[in-house]
């Protein structure tokens, strides 16, 4: 009755909400790619392998680029020890779309289906899948309730609910209890996520601590951008400034005079979060009169050094993790501003003195871990550029905080792990003499 309820709400919503979706996906790119995906069209390199008898589907669902990173440890460990099976990966977001295929190669990479009836159902026929894996909280009715009638177990890696959804979530907890308590395991970040997915109504014995996959998130490798500015930089220090949203490209460039004073032989790289915002924050720094470049026009071979107090807009998708390894101070963002923050585990393993604002709700059990170990900076706007510069001053300080980091980085590594280890047992116990591959 709960899903009954659930798809006529939904089908009111579309209904009454057709003529934004049909003006969005005309006048924005973002809003009609993967669309048929979406709509449960299964492409043909899905259907082909299917229809050939190939190895059976292991389906690991990603949102968006944040969670491409963490799993890709994960999906990469799977592929290895777990040969006879074909994991496919899904995202929801363009930029998690684009970031999984250069990961994990696009043959095995889609949209994942919007939650109506159909378009589940179309891609459960084609995938059969032997087990679904969700990370972080990516809870749709109708496609938890389409594995549980087909006999899919369930997991959920790295999950969390953060303190922003946790009212809804428990306000709502009568309705998610007769699906959560279907889940076969669910992995949480930390004791508090644990303690909410158990009151959510997950089954108190299949709930677990096995700690943050992006704990264990290694950069992919030395990126071209990271080699570029190597060779450019010169002996020129590097604030990166990572993940950034509206209004903190404004307050970097606010402290930007006051970090030259620190140190004048500095330049400062900015990466906005989403890229459909690379053109407004080109126009800011137009508008500011300092001198820029992009890094989507560089070559290898163009080789004019970047100049003292020249400010490089990364404009460019999964080339900023590589590029915190050159960083001598690396500033997170979406946390100046009330987003919950980004991930400043990406600085941390290559020993980065961190820094962020005050707004770090997404991202708490890991940021109050760096703090305890004095392994990070929280400054507001205001003191931003005192905090930025104090570490671009005391040189010693910040290299011992950002080797702080990196052993709290290193030591709480282990998630993947263990969340493989619980994959292969669910496997092992969903799979009779009749499904073995």
């Amino acid at each position: 009755m709960t899903l009954l309820f659930y798809n006529v709400a939904l089908l009111v919503a579309l209904v009454a909400g057709a003529p934004w979706w049909f003006w969005r996906m005309a006048t924005t790119r973002k809003y009609r790619e993967g669309l048929r995906e979406r709509l449960g069209r299964v492409p043909k390199r899905f259907a082909a392998r299917i229809a050939t008898g190939a190895r059976p589907v292991l389906w690991v669902h990603a949102v968006s680029v944040g969670e491409v990173l963490a799993v890709t440890r994960l999906v990469k460990t799977l592929d290895a020890l777990l040969p006879e099976y074909f994991v496919a990966i899904s995202t929801t977001t363009r930029t998690g779309q684009a970031l999984a295929r250069e990961r994990f190669g696009a043959e095995r990479v889609f949209y994942c289906p919007l939650d109506l009836p159909w378009a589940v159902r179309a891609w459960l026929d084609a995938l059969e899948p032997r087990l679904l894996v969700l990370a972080e909280t990516e809870f749709w009715p109708n496609l938890l309730h389409g594995c549980f009638r087909r006999g899919i177990p369930v997991a959920v890696v790295n999950a969390r609910i953060s303190d922003r959804s946790w009212p809804r979530y428990r306000l709502l907890r009568r309705l998610w209890r007769p699906l959560l308590s279907r889940l076969s395991c669910v992995m949480a970040q930390s004791e508090i996520d644990a303690g909410r997915l158990r009151a959510m109504g997950c089954a108190p014995e299949r709930v677990s601590v096995a700690g943050n996959l992006k704990f264990d998130v290694r950069a992919a490798g030395e990126t071209e951008a990271t080699r570029l500015f190597r060779t450019k930089l010169a002996g020129l220090r590097l604030v990166v400034a990572g993940s950034t949203l509206d209004g903190e490209e404004a307050a970097l460039l606010d402290a930007w005079p006051q970090l030259l004073d620190a140190d004048a032989q500095l330049a400062m790289a900015i990466a906005p979060r989403h890229p459909e915002r690379f053109a407004a924050v080109a126009a800011l720094l137009d508008r500011s009169g300092r001198a820029w470049s992009r890094r989507s026009i560089w070559s290898a071979t163009q080789s004019e050094p970047i100049e003292p107090g020249q400010i490089v807009l990364l404009d460019t998708i999964g080339e900023l993790a590589s590029v915190y390894a050159l960083a001598s101070v690396a500033f997170v963002g979406g946390s100046l501003v009330p987003a919950g923050g980004h991930n400043p585990l990406e600085p941390a393993q290559f020993a980065a003195p961190i820094a962020m604002g005050p707004h770090y709700a997404n991202f708490r059990a890991i940021v109050e871990e760096l703090r305890a170990h004095d392994g990070l900076r929280i400054a507001p706007k205001e003191e931003l550029a005192a905090a930025l510069a104090g570490l671009l001053r005391d040189r010693p300080a910040a290299e011992a905080m950002g080797a702080r980091a990196r052993t709290v980085f290193d030591r709480q590594a282990g998630a993947t792990d263990r969340c493989v280890e619980a994959i292969r047992a669910i496997l092992a116990a969903a799979s009779g003499p009749e499904r073995q591959p």
